[in-house]
């Protein structure tokens, strides 16, 4: 399986609900773009107390088998303005069936989004750049999204929509998550050109403070749906500063988990709980629902260093 440890783009659908809106079930996938990564200083940085801070950020990229040949349906840039941005799309596959290439409104997404990062009506506030970026998202199609935004005196300010993720990690624990958003199992929150999409007024807004020498990983649900947190700990602590190793150790074992039909994923033991399982003799003969998912797997590993 050949990796991109470049930028990326993902789309996939969702069945429609009982609700009779258009949401669509997950069906996975991936994209390339090559973002910027070296920390650039602002030119004028707010006042702040304390050591200033700023992102290095490294990216590794695994497509879905199936769709190596196009780079697949994520998407994701990396900015080092201020003390650095970065945001991942993870688009809806589904509209494929209705001959839409489903890549084109997550990369587009972001490209608006990447373009809007120094606009002043942003304001560095990740949930309006996730307004003004969809405002001028014209392309067909739906996604995922988070955005995370580091000013220089630590605070890292995050809005997302779906289950796009982010941990922090900070002396071998996990100080902070995002949780997913969904409107039933497998059918995120996700941004449409439909009217009856989610807004930015969906997004759920947080933010938490950083100091140096802790590592942010960020990432479509390829990642969170085959890789738990437990381990994501662990391959921050064994790879320790190097991001770039990091995220190329973390894609490969997400994309290891999703090929192996006996692995109890997060995405197998959420799917039990929510009543997903094998037929009832599989039950009889001891058999139950595992395995990864099989995905597009962006991901993302920022460190937190004095400007």
């Amino acid at each position: 399986m050949a990796a991109t440890a470049v930028s990326q783009y993902y789309l996939s659908f969702h069945s429609i609900p009982e609700d009779g809106g258009t949401w669509r079930r997950r069906t996975g996938s991936s994209v390339c773009c090559t973002p910027p990564v070296a920390p650039i200083p602002s030119s004028s940085p707010p006042p702040v107390v304390g050591p200033e801070l700023s992102l290095s950020f490294r990216a590794h990229v695994i497509p879905h088998p199936k769709k190596v040949e196009k780079g697949g349906e994520d998407a994701f840039f990396i900015s080092s303005y201020n003390g650095g941005v970065v945001a991942v799309a993870d688009g809806v596959s589904g509209w494929a069936e209705q001959n839409v290439n489903p890549a084109l409104f997550s990369r587009e997404l972001m490209s608006k989004a990447s373009s809007l990062v120094e606009d002043e009506e942003v304001s560095y506030n990740p949930r309006t750049l996730i307004q003004k970026a969809h405002a001028a998202t014209s392309s067909v199609g739906s996604a995922t999204v988070i955005i995370a935004m580091l000013e220089k005196n630590g605070t890292l300010k995050i809005a997302s929509v779906g289950d796009c993720g982010l941990r922090v990690i900070r002396k071998g624990q996990v100080v902070f998550s995002t949780s997913p958003q969904e409107h039933y199992f497998d059918c995120p929150y996700q941004l449409s050109s439909e009217a009856v999409g989610q807004t930015y007024l969906d997004a759920t807004v947080s933010s938490v403070e950083l100091v140096k020498g802790d590592t942010l990983v960020i990432g479509s649900d390829g990642l969170f749906d085959n890789v738990f947190d437990h381990e994501i700990v662990s391959a921050v602590g064994t790879t320790s500063d190097d991001v770039t190793n990091t995220a190329k150790v973390l894609a490969n074992l997400a994309h290891t988990h999703s090929l192996d039909l006996s692995y109890e994923s997060p995405y197998s033991l959420e799917a039990r709980a929510r009543g997903f399982d094998v037929p009832w003799w599989k039950k009889i003969l001891g058999m139950k629902l595992t395995g990864g998912k099989l995905d597009d797997i962006t991901v993302i590993v920022g460190h937190a260093e004095s400007s």
